[in-house]
Formats: C-alpha cells, sequence, structure tokens
C-alpha cells in the first residue's frame, strides 16, 4: 500500500472515530434499537447458531441488544479474544450471561483464555465485525491491527468457503463512498447500519 493511501487510511479513522464519539447518549440508543429491529428480521441472523459479537467500545454502535436478543433465542454468542501466541489474530470463546470477563491489552473485556472451549473461526455461522468506515462494496476499515484480517484470511484463499458470512456493524454515519483498501483486507459479505443493510458480497449466490 502507498504512502498516500495510508495517510488517507489514518485520517479517514480520525475523523469517522470523531463522527461516532460525537453522537449522544438519546442516538445512541436510537441507533442500537434500529440496528437491532433489522438484525432480527434478517436470514442470517435467524439461522445463525453459533455467532461471534463484539462488546462496543469508543463509540461504536451497542451490540448489547443483540447479544440479548441472540441469548434469548437459544442462539451461542461468541466473543474475540486475543490469541495468546499467534500475533494479531483472535480466538472465539463462550460468552453467556454468568460469564466473568476479564480485561485484555487493549483494555477490552473479554472472557477468560479457555483453549478447550473455543470456537475454530471457520466453524461459525456469522461473525459480526466492528469497523471505523466502511463502503458500500464491503469495504471495511478497522482499527489497524490486522486482527480480523489474519484470522479471516483463509476466506480470501479459500473464497467459496462458504462460512462464517461476515457482516459489519457501523452507524450510517460511518460510511464512505469508496475506501483505498490492501491486498490484506477481507471484504465484507454485508453492512448492517441503523438505517439499513449494504449487501456486499453474498457468499453462496443468493440475494437475500
Amino acid at each position: 500500500m502507498s504512502s498516500s493511501s495510508n495517510d488517507i487510511r489514518q485520517q479517514l479513522r480520525r475523523e469517522m472515530r470523531r463522527r461516532r464519539r460525537a453522537l449522544s447518549p438519546a442516538q445512541q440508543r436510537h441507533a442500537a434499537q434500529a440496528l437491532v429491529r433489522h438484525f432480527s428480521q434478517h436470514p442470517w441472523f435467524k439461522r445463525s447458531r453459533h455467532l461471534a459479537l463484539y462488546l462496543s467500545n469508543d463509540g461504536e454502535i451497542d451490540t448489547r441488544p443483540l447479544i440479548e436478543l441472540a441469548w434469548q433465542q437459544g442462539k451461542q454468542v461468541y466473543l474475540p479474544v486475543l490469541h495468546p501466541l499467534s500475533h494479531n489474530r483472535l480466538w472465539f470463546l463462550p460468552y453467556q450471561q454468568d460469564t466473568r470477563l476479564r480485561l485484555n491489552q487493549y483494555r477490552i473485556p473479554e472472557p477468560p483464555l479457555q483453549p478447550h472451549r473455543r470456537r475454530l473461526p471457520w466453524t461459525l455461522d456469522l461473525v459480526c465485525m466492528p469497523l471505523v468506515a466502511f463502503d458500500p462494496q464491503g469495504g471495511r476499515l478497522g482499527m489497524g491491527g490486522g486482527y480480523y484480517d489474519r484470522t479471516f484470511a483463509f476466506l480470501n484463499r479459500q473464497p467459496n468457503w462458504g462460512k462464517p458470512r461476515l457482516l459489519g456493524l457501523a452507524h450510517e454515519c460511518q460510511k464512505v463512498e469508496h475506501l483505498p483498501l490492501a491486498s490484506w483486507d477481507i471484504p465484507l459479505s454485508a453492512i448492517l447500519t441503523d438505517s439499513r443493510l449494504y449487501q456486499a458480497m453474498p457468499t453462496d449466490g443468493s440475494k437475500e
């Protein structure tokens, strides 16, 4: 990636983080309620038994209502955990109502490290991913650590694998027309915001 593209990405990160932090508590609540309404009706969610979510921070759209909805419907929820051995990769461990969370090196809560309970990435049905910015084509700009890109790199090597679907979650104000992407960026299957679904890259040929 060229230095100019990298500069653009860094500028976008600063601007989009500023935008979402500027949302009022009332705007955040409204966005979270709208997101869960859209999410609850989507076939990907209805069919998923094993889905990964994340705990929101830094102004991200609130995922707690989605997690509670999944629990109510008897689905198994997993949270990302920093891989203890491989740099910038993730494990996914079960998250239940009685799970005692601990803070990782970024001060983000995560389940305790229990290797025997982890779910392999390619056995998840749906992975809901955080992002800083997105475009309607499925481009995702993260925080720059590359954790999700490295964890799901097998989808670039084997595009017909079919699982999991990668769904970005965001405020509508985080959308841009086009993102400068690197060769290692993993495209999203779709992006869901408080306003609408952007169907970017169906993984099974469907248009749902």
